[in-house]
C-alpha cells in the first residue's frame, strides 16, 4: 500500500463526495468523482451523472480546461479506476493520456469484466497509478454496481416499518402508518437511490401503493417491479401507472393490464415464481440496488432463498403484540437455533421518533449466493 498523504486523503474524500451527486441518477453505472490537483491546488472536479453522458474523469478534466488551467503533470483523484474500453461514451484513459496527468490515484479497482484494465495501460503508458486509497467507502457507494458485476445479482435491501416488538402489520394488514413522517421521508430516499423497488401482489391489494419516490428531489423514478405468481394485480392499481413497471408472474399475463406495463414469467419446477432467476434477469437489465418493500411472506421467501443482503429496518417506539403480523414468514417453522439467520450491524440511529437499523446478512457456507 502506498504511503498516502494527508492531502492525498483529503482529495480522494472530496471526489467521493462529489460521486454522490449521481447517488440517484448515474444508475446502471457506477457513482464515480474525480478531483484533478495541480501543484497542490484542484484544478478540476467532476462527477458521472447520468449514463450516457461523460465520465466524471472527462468532466474534471473539462472543467480544468475551462477554467485555463493546466492539467499536464498533475495528479488525478477518482473513486474507481478509470476505464479503457467504448462503452456509450470513449475510454476515460484516452482522456488522462491525452491531458497529460503525472500520477493517478483510484480509490478501488473497476469490477466490470469488460472495463479494460486501465490502470494496467496507464502504468505501461508512465503514469504512477496507486489504488486502495478509501476503497472501503468507495465500495459502499457502490454495492449495488459491484454485487451485479461480481454475482450477476443486485444489491437487495429489505425495507421494513416495525414496532418495537417487530410486528409489520395488524392481522388485518393494516400498516399505515406505524412509522413517523421522518422516516418515511427517509426510506423515500433509500428509495430514490435503488434502480427499481420490488413488492408483491399481497401488498398491492392490500395498500394499493404508488412506490414512486415522492419526498426527494430526483429526475428518475426506479422500476417498480411486483411479484405476481397469478397475475392478480388489478389493472387499475396504481403501481401500474406514472412510471415503468414490470409485473413478474409464473404464466400468463393479465390481458386487462395496460399495454406499457412489461411482463416477465419465470416459473419454477412447482409452478412459482423462480426468484432467483428474477434477481439475475434484473441484473440483466441493469439493476444495481433493489430495494424491497413487502409482506412477510414475499421477504421471508427471499430471506429463505438467500436472496436479500441487507435490512433497514424502521422501528418504532410502539407495540402491537400477538397476533399481529411479524417482519418474515419463512417456509417452514425453524427447529434449531443453528438454522437462524445471522446478522451483522451496520447502523442504528434515530429519524425523528423512530429509530433506523441497517444489518446485513452475514454470509456462511451455508447462505452463499
Amino acid at each position: 500500500m502506498p504511503d498516502y498523504s494527508a492531502a492525498d486523503h483529503a482529495h480522494m474524500a472530496r471526489a467521493l463526495t462529489l460521486a454522490e451527486r449521481g447517488l440517484y441518477t448515474a444508475t446502471p453505472n457506477p457513482r464515480v468523482g474525480c478531483v484533478v490537483v495541480k501543484d497542490g491546488a484542484v484544478v478540476g472536479e467532476g462527477f458521472h451523472l447520468r449514463a450516457g453522458e461523460p465520465h466524471a474523469e472527462v468532466n474534471a478534466l473539462k472543467q480544468a480546461r475551462e477554467h485555463g488551467r493546466d492539467a499536464r503533470g498533475g495528479t488525478l483523484y477518482v473513486t474507481l479506476e478509470p476505464c479503457n474500453h467504448y462503452g456509450r461514451t470513449p475510454p476515460c484513459v484516452d482522456a488522462i493520456l491525452t491531458a497529460g496527468i503525472g500520477r493517478v490515484v483510484a480509490a478501488m479497482p473497476d469490477p466490470n469484466p469488460a472495463a479494460g484494465n486501465g490502470a494496467e495501460r496507464l502504468r505501461t503508458a508512465g503514469i504512477v497509478v496507486d489504488m486502495g486509497l478509501l476503497e472501503n467507502e468507495a465500495r459502499e457507494l457502490n454495492i449495488g454496481f459491484i454485487s451485479r458485476m461480481a454475482r450477476g445479482t443486485p444489491w437487495v435491501r429489505v425495507k421494513l416499518a416495525v414496532s418495537v416488538d417487530g410486528r409489520s402489520a395488524l392481522t388485518n394488514g393494516a400498516s399505515q402508518w406505524i412509522t413517523g413522517p421522518d422516516a418515511r421521508a427517509d426510506g423515500h430516499a433509500w428509495r430514490a437511490r435503488a434502480c427499481a423497488v420490488l413488492t408483491g401482489v399481497g401488498t398491492i391489494l392490500q395498500d394499493d401503493p404508488q412506490l414512486t419516490v415522492r419526498d426527494v428531489d430526483t429526475t428518475r423514478q426506479p422500476l417498480r417491479v411486483i411479484v405476481d405468481r397469478n397475475a392478480d394485480t388489478p389493472p387499475k392499481a396504481r403501481v401500474l401507472g406514472g412510471g415503468p413497471s414490470l409485473v413478474v408472474t409464473a404464466g400468463a399475463r393479465n390481458n386487462g393490464w395496460p399495454a406499457n406495463v412489461e411482463t416477465l414469467a419465470l416459473p419454477d419446477s412447482a409452478g412459482r415464481i423462480d426468484l432467483t432467476a428474477m434477481m439475475r434477469s434484473l441484473a440483466g437489465r441493469g439493476v444495481n440496488e433493489l430495494h424491497v418493500e413487502a409482506g412477510a411472506r414475499l421477504n421471508g421467501a427471499l430471506i429463505g432463498d438467500g436472496l436479500v443482503d441487507e435490512l433497514l429496518v424502521y422501528v418504532a417506539p410502539s407495540v402491537l403484540g400477538d397476533p399481529a403480523r411479524g417482519m418474515f414468514e419463512l417456509a417452514a417453522p425453524l427447529t434449531s437455533l443453528s438454522a437462524r439467520v445471522p446478522l451483522e450491524w451496520q447502523g442504528i440511529q434515530r429519524i425523528g421518533a423512530d429509530l433506523r437499523v441497517i444489518a446485513r446478512i452475514v454470509r456462511t457456507a451455508s447462505r452463499t449466493r
